[in-house]
């Protein structure tokens, strides 16, 4: 499966270069896209794409897994696709 993944800062000012090497970490090799959009007044979300098996509980065991870096206010799964 495609997983994409929203993920938003705990607040406007925080630094996204250091968030996105957190989430790169998390993925891990499961990661095959990480971009980052302007959502407004100044918020940057991370747009995070990911190739996973489609075993049951996959995606939610990454969203968590995001959810839970230092940083992340909260994460949204956008899309989830079967490849």
């Amino acid at each position: 499966m495609a997983v994409t993944f929203r993920i938003l800062p705990d607040d406007a000012e925080a630094d996204v270069e250091a968030l996105q090497t957190k989430v790169r970490k998390a993925l891990g090799p499961a990661l095959r896209d990480l971009q980052v959009q302007p959502v407004a007044f100044g918020l940057k979300a991370i747009v995070a794409m990911t190739i996973i098996s489609d075993s049951e509980g996959g995606s939610d065991r990454l969203e968590q897994a995001l959810a839970a870096l230092p940083g992340v206010g909260s994460v949204e799964t956008v899309d989830v696709t079967l490849v």
